[in-house]
């Protein structure tokens, strides 16, 4: 997997390659390119792009000093767009809802298309049954304990945590892959707690999303209606807030709608950017 140097340090990526229409998608916490490993095989005749971001499935340490709040992580994907030298892109989130916030800080002149899928909006970062976690996140020490709880089956697969990300259920294999690295190194622990505490306060959030509607292009809202995450209201209002908005929702599917409806996701992805 090819590494690039950014400004927070370096980042791997996997890339498909091809002349295709570029679609870069970005990942939950803690959690890599492994989220859509069932989606990008259905893809054929796209360059699919995927960073693993610093949100403690990374797994080189970024520099100490590294901007690893929300607002830096959406910009730290700018650079990397930037820096791979992709324009007219698609971008596609999943659970983490920060990338939007590029949008926010005027700095989406890469991106041509937006896809939303079911994601962190509004003041909803992170969901409250996530809270707990970035509580224990706070505390010294604390990270590690989440770890080593992340690592017993009943902590992990409980529906207040990853259990609750996926109706159909995750496998422990993949489990495993996201919280590998945040488990023997603490500098990717230290990490990921600056990013798990970084979220600002409710005001800040509904100012930053507010300026969403200044994006003019395509976006694609892909909601699941039954997530116990994500509020279903919040699929509809994100779709309204964009002039060029549209949404899609997906039953049988909480969060982590590309674990649970692989095939359909790809569908209207290619619906939406034809290749």
């Amino acid at each position: 997997m090819p590494t690039i140097e950014l400004s927070a340090g370096p980042i791997d990526y996997a890339d498909t390659g091809g002349e295709g229409p570029v679609v870069v998608f970005t990942h939950g916490f803690p959690m890599n390119e492994t989220q859509w490993r069932k989606v990008v095989p259905l893809l054929a005749g796209y360059r699919c792009v995927l960073p693993t971001l610093p949100l403690g499935a990374h797994r080189w340490p970024m520099r100490e000093d590294a901007d690893l709040s929300q607002r830096g992580q959406a910009l730290l994907v700018g650079e990397l767009l930037e820096r791979l030298g992709l324009d007219d892109v698609t971008l596609v989130l999943n659970d983490w809802g920060g990338p939007q916030f590029l949008l926010s800080e005027g700095r989406a002149e890469r991106v041509g298309r937006l896809v939303l899928v079911a994601c962190e909006a509004f003041d909803n970062f992170p969901p409250p049954p996530a809270r707990p976690l970035v509580h224990l996140a706070k505390v010294p020490g604390g990270v590690w304990v989440l770890m080593r709880l992340l690592g017993t089956k009943f902590f992990r697969h409980h529906e207040k945590a990853y259990g609750g990300l996926s109706k159909h259920g995750i496998p422990d294999e993949v489990l495993d892959g996201w919280f590998a690295p945040a488990t023997r190194d603490g500098r990717i622990r230290r990490d990921l707690a600056k990013f798990a505490v970084s979220t600002p306060e409710r005001e800040v959030l509904l100012k930053w999303t507010a300026r969403l509607g200044d994006f003019d292009r395509p976006v694609l809202v892909v909601w699941a209606p039954e997530d116990r995450m994500m509020p279903r209201p919040h699929g509809r209002r994100l779709a309204e807030l964009f002039p060029q908005g549209r949404l899609v929702e997906i039953t049988d599917s909480w969060t982590l709608v590309p674990e649970d409806q692989p095939e359909r996701l790809a569908e209207v992805l290619r619906e939406f950017v034809p290749a």
